[in-house]
């Protein structure tokens, strides 16, 4: 049994992960504030002997022994990171150097969740991780964008200053239950707008394209990567690299739903990026990860979620 803290414990992908590392037969410590998180995630997961929820903020330092640290706190969508930018890369490059600060003094290996957004909008197709990016520095999702940068570069300086075991991974659009439902994010919009007989909303032409993880499949990549050895210490893209347009998209939530929603077109916002598929070249040699849920598995699984609560 290792004993583990998931920073964002309560949110979409660490509830799911915190879920799984239980499943394992780990103690786990779920910290997150709830700025994003919902307790409503990990309620049916509260009366487990070997789980512990704290509710701390990651801008101010933690102290507790763990063999691993996970550090997925920071809010992840444009709605929430926008509402509060500034706050939004305090929790990225603050929360990274006390979590940092946390595995040197007692020598936990931490691996951090980073974006395929710190490539911005790329100008090379797919994204491989020796990419740097195209990010606009002082845009409206700066502060998510360069806040995960920034997040890295403390994670490689840690390593080769202090010899903190540290991982880092990319994680690409993600989807699958317990989604906010109105975190702004495409996949949660669609089902949620189709459910509710709204329009459908598409931002620009609808043929800028992405890649949709279902996930299950990121959480067994993270796993996969926390478990590598110390030579290995990323980044490494997780994500599925089937691409579709937003209009496939939303032609398959209508189809998969049976709305009567229609389709409506709106201005692009700032800085939207026009493509974005990864590169897992690396994930398959290093993780021998690969995607495996489906595209349409997935949204079944999704919208099953999404009619249970709207």
């Amino acid at each position: 049994m290792k004993k583990i803290l998931v920073t964002g414990g309560a949110g979409f992908i660490g509830s799911h992960l915190v879920e799984r590392l239980l499943n394992e037969g780990n103690e786990v410590i779920a910290l997150d504030n709830y700025f994003t998180g919902q307790k409503s995630n990990i309620v049916h997961l509260l009366n487990h002997p070997y789980l512990e929820v704290v509710r701390h903020d990651v801008t101010t330092p933690f102290y507790v022994e763990v063999d691993e640290i996970y550090n997925l706190a920071c809010p992840a969508s444009p709605v929430h990171y926008q509402y509060n930018p500034i706050k939004t890369i305090k929790t990225s490059v603050m929360g990274a150097i006390n979590m940092l600060g946390l595995a040197k003094r007692i020598n936990a290996k931490i691996l951090q969740a980073s974006t395929s957004e710190i490539y911005g909008d790329p100008k090379i197709h797919p994204q491989v991780e020796s990419y740097w990016g195209n990010v606009n520095p002082i845009g409206i999702r700066s502060c998510y964008d360069e806040g995960k940068r920034c997040a890295e570069t403390l994670f490689m300086d840690y390593h080769r200053q202090n010899n903190v075991r540290t991982k880092i991974v990319r994680i690409f659009n993600t989807y699958g239950p317990r989604m906010f439902m109105n975190d702004g994010r495409v996949v949660s919009n669609f089902i949620v707008q189709a459910l509710k007989g709204e329009n459908i909303t598409i931002y620009g032409d609808g043929r800028q394209t992405r890649s949709f993880q279902y996930v299950d499949d990121l959480v067994e990549g993270i796993i996969r990567a926390m478990a590598t050895t110390d030579d290995f210490i990323g980044p490494v893209n997780l994500g599925n690299p089937n691409e579709f347009t937003i209009n496939e998209l939303a032609e398959k939530v209508i189809a998969m739903t049976g709305t009567s929603s229609k389709i409506v077109y709106r201005p692009l916002p700032s800085d939207d990026p026009a493509q974005r598929k990864p590169d897992i070249t690396l994930a398959s040699s290093k993780l021998d990860w690969t995607p495996v849920v489906q595209l349409e598995e997935g949204l079944e699984k999704t919208i099953a979620y999404f009619r249970s609560i709207v």
